[in-house]
């Protein structure tokens, strides 16, 4: 997966995060839905390992496993 893919996904209904601040590549993303504040140093075309997706959905923002992939 892209890092811009995940984005979108991140900013989709349920979680609705949005960039708050940006330095360099450190992106600070906050969700209008109270999940937890993000820092992510976000290159675009970038692509993910699945368990860098999946530990960013599980682990940081605190979602259930089929949660997470249902968003995919």
């Amino acid at each position: 997966m892209k890092a811009r893919e995940l984005r979108r996904v991140l900013e989709r209904e349920p979680l609705l995060y949005k960039a708050r601040s940006k330095a360099g590549s450190h992106m600070v993303l906050t969700s209008e839905n109270g999940y937890p504040r993000l820092v992510w140093a976000f290159h675009d075309g970038q692509t993910l390992a699945p368990g860098l997706v999946r530990t960013i959905l599980k682990d940081q923002v605190g979602l259930a496993e089929d949660v997470a992939l249902g968003l995919l």
